[in-house]
């Protein structure tokens, strides 16, 4: 159905038999070889068979607080929002990307809004706090993986390209893989 992957560390690859997508985490960017160039940041995004959503980690992490001052009335200023405890939004951007009902999280080594990110099969990351939080089925490592599965207790497998045929073909156990 799809296979994943990744020529360096801070990029992973989707390719399905109608396209082909590449998120960059450096750079909080997709790329789908789309007309109108490349697209940056949050948002939600269908491409061929794979819907994606760019969640904003700085307001996921600030999702429901308002811009207050200390008197109760709307900040009129940056300072007053800042002073408020608004986080203004840094760009900083994580993906759930969903193929045929296998949702494939791409986190890079971010440890925020990871509860906006939801439930995820297959987790592309270098955080063993998100391995945790999530429980996704498959790790691909996207950082240091001798120091993932040293603190996970489990092997790598190295692969060129991890396969997926559907969602019944992930494994029951976690398993890492580098690529």
């Amino acid at each position: 159905m799809f296979d994943i992957e990744s020529k360096n560390p801070d990029e992973i690859t989707i390719n399905t038999k109608k396209t082909s997508v590449t998120f960059n985490i450096a750079e909080n960017e997709i790329d789908a070889g789309l007309t109108v160039g490349k697209i940056k940041g949050p948002g939600e995004f269908e491409i061929g068979d794979v819907t994606i959503r760019g969640i904003d980690v700085d307001k996921a992490a600030t999702a429901g607080e308002k811009g207050e001052s200390e008197d109760g009335d709307e900040a009129s200023s940056d300072k007053e929002v800042a002073k408020a405890g608004v986080v203004k939004s840094s760009g900083q951007t994580i993906y759930d990307a969903e193929i045929g009902g296998v949702h494939v999280g791409i986190i890079g080594g971010c440890e925020k809004a990871l509860d906006e990110l939801g439930m995820a099969d297959i987790l592309c990351t270098s955080s063993v706090r998100a391995v945790r939080e999530v429980e996704p089925k498959v790790v691909i490592s996207m950082g240091n993986i001798d120091g993932m599965v040293t603190e996970l207790k489990l092997t790598a497998r190295t692969e060129k390209k991890y396969k997926v045929k559907n969602e019944s073909s992930l494994p029951a156990t976690l398993e890492v893989i580098s690529l």
